[in-house]
């Protein structure tokens, strides 16, 4: 089973050897009632383009896996991307096997994965964003790491936590020090 590829990468004028994992190659058939939704999603998809997808898997097939994330404990699959293809097949299509890949992160990183995955693609209800932005600070991401691994701009970060409530979703943020500054000159410029 193929999991990951060496391959060259000029960069600068040197080369090196980089990994790419490629999960895309083990793809496998699993009962569709053992695939389940993620709870953090905030891609939303219009009818007409529902309709498109649906129109699109009748004609060419699945041409893309969902991907996954393969929960022992449970023994389910809980979607990372690919909600609206598992959704088209079994409630519209009603089939009865479901095509997978697994990435095997933690949640936090399952969270980063679905959103980079669905930016380009679909709609994100501002208020779900924003509470998935909350729930990345809770586990220790601080701004940037939402900017890196999201593709945000820090505006952006910013005005989504501004929505969710200002004390838990600014526990993490560095704030200036320039009024510490600004007392100091005014007490030596007032001798307090």
């Amino acid at each position: 089973m193929v999991r990951s590829i060496r391959i060259w990468k000029d960069g600068k004028g040197v080369s090196c050897l980089q990994k790419i994992e490629f999960p895309c190659l083990n793809v496998k058939l699993v009962p569709i009632d053992k695939v389940v939704a993620n709870d953090y999603n905030p891609n939303v998809v219009a009818t007409p383009e529902m309709k498109l997808l649906e129109l699109s898997i009748k004609l060419d097939g699945v041409t893309m896996p969902i991907v996954t994330y393969y929960d022992n404990e449970q023994d389910l699959y809980i979607v990372v991307d690919g909600f609206h293809r598992f959704t088209i097949l079994k409630d519209r299509l009603k089939s009865n096997v479901a095509p997978v890949v697994v990435i095997d992160k933690p949640l936090d990183e399952r969270m980063g994965s679905t959103i980079r995955h669905n930016r380009a693609r679909g709609t994100h209800q501002i208020r779900s964003m924003s509470e998935l932005v909350l729930e990345l600070t809770k586990t220790g991401w601080d701004e940037a790491d939402i900017c890196k691994k999201l593709g945000m701009e820090l505006d952006e970060v910013i005005r989504l936590k501004q929505i969710t409530g200002l004390r838990e979703a600014f526990a993490n943020h560095e704030f200036s020090r320039s009024w510490e500054e600004y007392e100091k000159r005014r007490d030596e410029y007032y001798g307090s």
